[in-house]
Order: C-alpha cells, then sequence, then structure tokens
C-alpha cells in the first residue's frame, strides 16, 4: 500500500501523520515513507489558503508497494525508481534519463493518438516493469510533486506535467471544451486524468518553479491564469472566465483565466508556462 494505517489504538497513537499526504509513519521517521515529506514541520499556508507542496531534500527516498523512488538533486530533480520484481510504472517516454538493461520496457496502448498529437500532447506512453533501476527528469527547474492517490480518487493534470505513476492508476484524458484558445498557451484542449479503483497509487508531477496547493470549498471559485494550473481533483469544475480590462479614454481589452469551481484541490506552480511546441 501507499499510505499506512494501523488498527491497534496504542500503535496508532505512536504514529505521526504527514500534512501532506496524510500517511501514518512510525514516530522515530524524519520524513514520511510514502512522499518523503518532512514530518517535522507544520503545513506552510498563506493567508488566503495556499499551503507549499513539500520540497524533498536532495537525497530523500520514500516506498511504494514494494520498490522505492529515491529523489536526487533540487535545481533539476531527478527521481530514481528502484522496482521491485512485479512492481510497475508508465510515463512519457522523453522523460525517462537512464535505466538498467535488464529492466524491461513496453508501450501503453492509448485511443486517439493522432488527435492528441495534433494537439500537442504526448501520444506514446511507456512502461518500466521491474527488477531494476530507471530515473527520469524533466529539462527544466522545478519541484517534484509527490501525490500518492488513494483509493477511488480522480486527479486531472495539465499536460507535460506528469512523470510518473504506478501500474495500478488508470490513466486517461479528458477533453476540455472551450478552454482551447487559452489553456497551456492556445493547444492543451486536453488534460490528463489518472484514476484509482481499490487500491493506491502513486503519482509524480514536475512543477515549474515552487507549487502550491488549496482546497475549495463546495461553490468556492478562484480564477487562475491558465498557465499557473498544475492540477486539481476531478470534483473541481473548470470554466473560462473573460477578465474585462479597462485602460481610460481608449476603450479596454480583456484577458482569459481559468475559473476553478470547488469542491476539491487545485494545485499550481509559481512559474507559469504556456507551450507552444512539444
Amino acid at each position: 500500500m501507499v499510505a499506512g494505517t494501523s488498527t491497534n489504538v496504542t500503535d496508532a497513537v505512536e504514529r505521526l501523520k504527514c500534512n501532506w499526504c496524510q500517511g501514518m509513519n512510525l514516530k522515530t521517521a524524519l520524513s514520511c515513507q510514502f512522499c518523503g515529506a518532512t514530518l517535522d514541520l507544520a503545513d506552510v499556508v498563506s493567508e488566503s489558503g495556499w499551503r507549499e507542496a513539500p520540497r524533498l531534500k536532495d537525497m530523500t527516498e520514500f516506498h511504494f508497494f514494494n520498490s522505492s523512488c529515491q529523489v536526487e538533486g533540487e535545481i533539476v530533480p531527478v527521481a530514481e525508481i528502484n522496482l521491485a520484481q512485479g512492481d510497475g510504472i508508465y510515463f512519457e517516454h522523453h522523460v525517462m534519463l537512464w535505466k538498467d538493461p535488464a529492466v524491461p520496457m513496453s508501450v501503453l496502448q492509448l485511443p486517439g493518438g493522432m488527435k492528441r498529437m495534433l494537439a500537442g500532447m504526448p501520444f506514446i506512453i511507456s512502461v518500466a516493469k521491474g527488477p531494476g533501476r530507471v530515473a527520469f527528469s524533466r529539462d527544466a527547474t522545478g519541484e517534484l510533486v509527490v501525490l500518492p492517490l488513494h483509493p477511488g480518487m480522480e486527479l486531472d493534470v495539465r499536460e507535460h506535467a506528469f512523470l510518473l505513476a504506478s501500474a495500478n492508476i488508470t490513466y486517461s484524458f479528458e477533453r476540455i471544451k472551450g478552454l482551447r484558445n487559452i489553456l497551456f498557451g492556445g493547444q492543451g484542449m486536453y488534460m490528463d486524468r489518472f484514476v484509482t479503483a481499490n487500491e493506491s497509487g502513486l503519482l509524480l508531477l514536475h512543477g515549474y518553479g515552487n507549487v502550491f496547493e488549496r482546497t475549495l470549498k463546495s461553490g468556492e471559485s478562484i480564477l487562475v491564469e491558465p498557465g499557473a494550473f498544475l492540477y486539481k481533483d476531478s470534483s473541481v469544475q473548470m470554466n473560462v472566465q473573460m477578465q474585462q480590462l479597462t485602460t481610460g479614454l481608449f476603450g479596454g481589452s480583456a484577458m482569459s483565466l481559468a475559473q476553478m469551481i470547488g469542491p476539491g484541490r487545485v494545485g499550481i506552480q509559481s512559474m507559469y508556462v504556456h507551450h507552444t511546441t512539444e
């Protein structure tokens, strides 16, 4: 399992709960064994309700199923996965940095590949299976966002942010109607969707700059610059909002924003990016 729970009352009292992923850890642990977040720091939350995603220290290690992930570096972080026998992950093929020769690879079969290619989205998703080591990184500064997904969760992620996911998470993509001209630099008609069934899974994203998360109440809304959007719970509705800007005697103009309506989590990145080419 990705997140641990305890059925023994005494044992539960002696465990530490991770503020980021809610995983239960041994009371002697310094970092969460499920997401790598430091356990001795409280949540850092702004007055408006945004909390910082934990910036993982160099050489932080955490576990999923029988496998492990070690984060190496901080400016352009690398996720080195030590896959156990029987465990697997999938990823966009161009984010792999290196792998052991013995690690077998295959391709995840996806429908609609040509439409995704025309929209600037990856249409080849690679699969690696253990045993062996394989490492991943993006070609940009930022941070790794570790998101253990508990059973029955659905998460939508912007294009080119997905780094890797455990093989038990269902992968698909969703077309976002009405956002073609503003989301992700004019070509982001699709978002990646990750869904868990009856067991937990692990999802790693790359965020440009720093990453912040806010939980919206039912009916609560915020306006987000489209390039800053990183991820959201599927329960969060996304619409186009035109913001009128007045310029005095010479009339005005408008800017397009993404309106997020709760309930659910919304993740943003501080160094927002509009992809114009693959």
